[in-house]
């Protein structure tokens, strides 16, 4: 088996807790030759950890490219605003890419993205890890044996949970759509990526309703502080407290994002001088905490999703109606059930959910891209998650966000289409 060597632009959260250990794990599968990240920290620790020469390692994504391709592939993990042109520049030089979602928080952007991979006949594969879960696949296998009929509705809910919430839409990078995308975007076009994979058929109208409900100054508790370290005197009986979030020792689920001092001390520093110890109700913060897509399908079936923050715990769920028989299931249980009309009968079924993220997709899917960049010469296909299959829940979200800031306005997706449609360069 040949090892797939790659370079890595962005050493956070998914290049250092996915993408750098699966290397790790696979080192016959996948080596990482080169860095870029800002983070002068995370940039030697990944150095180290990989053993990349020094002449190698660097600051900036422009840097990575002044010498050419050095790799097969590049594994594009920077924010979401800095998807686009590194993209663009590693198809050019014949890079295979695995490209963290969203592709752009730009529609005209996600349309040539997927126009240059094909110009180019190289490997591009957006980071839809749902797709590639056993939870997902299996039902998907359910649908396409005829189990459920013909589907008539979807019902589909993504529940953030008031903690993911406050790390990343409120305190964290993607608090802000100027500066990163729109929550429906940002978080959830995993989701409308897995409705649209289900129908299997074009999505023809969107509409959808949301908004910032709480976390906005007005709400924020009489004599509290700018800063949860600032001695607030209504901290201890605050959900959102950062001091509360972070220190959640042994396992410091989400302090390990925001530091790697994980003393007392360490966090306490991190949370005094960066973005994270801020008060949810005094931060810039302005992607929605709730919003309701509706879809309507080409053949008349629907869907609907419904996210939230307000949420104890992260969970997903499902339930899709058809003609024969109905499936619902809980992504987080990894279990799903199957009723079947024409006899009664229930089929319960179970999926191993432990091992990475994303209820088993994420090894699941570096697997399949590194196995789609051995195999190019032989043309073994579009992968599960190439730009053109992700194209449609980009599209879906856009239309998504407009309607949202238009009341609820209906969007034709064959208006947006027009709208962004760009043509070959």
């Amino acid at each position: 088996m040949k090892t797939v060597t790659a370079v890595l632009l962005g050493a956070g959260s998914r290049g250092r807790y996915i993408y750098g250990p699966y290397a790790e794990k696979h080192p016959d599968e996948l080596k990482i030759v080169a860095v870029a990240e800002p983070n002068a920290e995370r940039r030697e620790r990944t150095a180290a950890i990989h053993d990349i020469a020094p002449e190698q390692v660097y600051a900036s994504w422009e840097q990575a490219f002044e010498k050419g391709r050095i790799a097969d592939a590049m594994i594009i993990s920077t924010l979401d605003r800095l998807h686009f042109e590194p993209a663009m520049k590693a198809l050019e030089l014949g890079y295979h890419i695995l490209l963290e979602k969203p592709m752009s928080p730009v529609a005209e952007e996600c349309v040539r993205i997927e126009q240059a991979a094909l110009a180019h006949r190289r490997v591009l594969t957006v980071s839809h890890v749902l797709r590639y879960s056993p939870f997902w696949s299996g039902i998907k296998r359910c649908i396409e044996a005829g189990e459920v009929g013909m589907i008539a509705t979807i019902q589909h809910s993504e529940y953030v949970g008031y903690r993911h919430m406050t790390h990343s839409y409120v305190r964290g990078n993607w608090r802000n759509s100027s500066e990163s995308s729109p929550m429906v975007l940002a978080k959830s076009c995993h989701d409308l990526d897995i409705i649209s994979w289900l129908m299997e058929q074009p999505c023809t109208r969107v509409s959808s309703f949301g908004s910032l409900l709480h976390f906005r100054e007005v709400h924020a508790p009489e004599g509290s502080t700018d800063r949860c370290t600032d001695g607030c005197p209504v901290e201890r009986t605050c959900a959102f407290s950062a001091l509360k979030l972070y220190n959640q020792p042994p396992e410091h689920p989400w302090a390990r994002y925001i530091t790697s001092d994980l003393s007392p001390e360490g966090i306490m520093k991190a949370l005094k001088e960066g973005p994270f110890g801020r008060c949810v109700y005094r931060c810039d913060n302005n992607v929605v905490d709730h919003q309701i897509v509706n879809m309507e399908f080409a053949g008349g079936a629907n869907a609907t999703f419904t996210l939230s923050a307000f949420a104890e715990q992260e969970v997903r769920s499902v339930r899709i109606m058809g003609t024969k028989g109905e499936i619902y299931g809980n992504m987080e249980d990894g279990s799903y059930t199957l009723i079947r009309f024409a006899t009664g009968e229930r089929s319960e079924f179970h999926c191993g959910i432990t091992g990475d993220g994303h209820g088993g997709g994420d090894d699941r899917m570096v697997a399949d891209f590194l196995h789609q960049v051995r195999e190019h010469d032989r043309d073994a296909g579009p992968g599960l998650t190439s730009a053109t299959a992700s194209l449609q829940s980009h599209l879906i979200a856009f239309a998504a966000e407009e309607s949202r800031l238009q009341g609820g306005l209906s969007i034709k997706l064959s208006d947006m289409v027009q709208r962004v449609a760009v043509q070959p360069s």
